[in-house]
């Protein structure tokens, strides 16, 4: 076989000096700056300097992440292309009447590299100082919210907390996240779910104020907030996560290699450190673990999306 044409499982399994065969893609089907863009260009030196391969953040947005998804999902799967989702990716084919991949099936996990903290706001007119009372505001009078668009995690948090709690909420949504924080900050929406690194700069300065967490546990950076379990509405929790999968079809013993080396990616303390500095946090495990995530999310959010109405066609 030309070695243009060999497998980078052969390249890493057999010699790292093969770098010839090409660079490895790492797809992110996102715009720069984002969180799977910011994860791809830390993994990708990681797996650099251990493969011996060239590796490459590759930004193909569109489409809610459907279009780079898809190219992702058509590649061969000889390790050159690999994929850094968002939990975006369960939610999309709730969303869609038609996405051009199946979440399980056109892909092999690899790891769920991180989570990021989401924290429900409120600006500093509504008088709720919990989750819960927020929620009953909502029941009596209905609220807007803010979102950076239709189908965004920030949307879809929301519109579980409102199925779970039976708040009377309505969506507002905008072009990306700037506008929708500037009229949180004006006062000419309630609330709004944002990241928590986003958020506490703003409440620091009693801009907004923090109601609940989404994640299961309380967080380093915050913790004076509640999670919304402990405020009394455990259905609410939500959390973002990223993750690294490749095609399916991609050689076990690769999907093995790669889990390893960035698990111990993931345990060193300067990896945490960087994450922490962008609102994240290291999971790690194992490819069937994420494998369970990415079947059991897809399941909730069907039912969410379903139960809320909500479509992005």
């Amino acid at each position: 076989m030309p070695l243009r044409r060999r497998s980078l499982l052969a390249l890493t399994l057999a010699s790292p000096a093969a770098a010839q065969d090409g660079p490895v893609s790492i797809i992110v089907p996102f715009t720069p700056g984002t969180g799977p863009d910011i994860l791809a260009r830390l993994v990708a030196p990681v797996l650099q300097a251990s493969l011996g391969q060239p590796t490459v953040a590759d930004n193909r947005p569109g489409a809610s992440g459907n279009i780079g998804t898809q190219a992702a999902a058509r590649a061969a799967p000889d390790g050159r292309t690999l994929l850094l989702q968002a939990n975006t990716f369960v939610m999309n084919p709730g969303l869609f009447r038609q996405v051009p991949y199946d979440p399980v099936g056109s892909f092999a996990p690899i790891i769920r590299l991180s989570l990021g903290e989401l924290v429900l706001t409120v600006n500093p007119d509504i008088p709720a100082r919990s989750a819960a009372e927020f929620a009953g505001l909502a029941r009596r009078d209905g609220l807007d919210y803010a979102s950076p668009g239709i189908g965004t995690p920030q949307h879809l948090a929301m519109a579980l907390f409102a199925v779970e709690t039976g708040a009377t909420l309505n969506h507002i949504p905008y072009r990306g996240s700037a506008p929708a924080i500037q009229d949180l900050l004006g006062r000419r929406v309630a609330a709004m779910v944002l990241p928590l690194h986003t958020a506490l700069p703003l409440a620091a300065d009693g801009r907004i104020r923090l109601l609940a967490i989404g994640s299961p546990q309380r967080s380093p950076a915050a913790p004076a907030v509640p999670t919304m379990a402990e405020s009394g509405l455990p259905g609410a929790e939500v959390d973002l996560w990223y993750g690294l999968l490749g095609p399916a079809g991609l050689p076990a013993p690769l999907i093995a290699r790669l889990n390893g080396l960035l698990n111990d990616w993931l345990r060193q303390p300067a990896t945490a450190a960087a994450l922490e500095a962008q609102g994240m946090a290291p999971v790690g495990g194992s490819p069937a673990a994420f494998a369970e995530v990415i079947a059991r999310d897809l399941a909730r959010w069907a039912a969410v999306i379903r139960r809320a109405n909500i479509s992005a066609d």
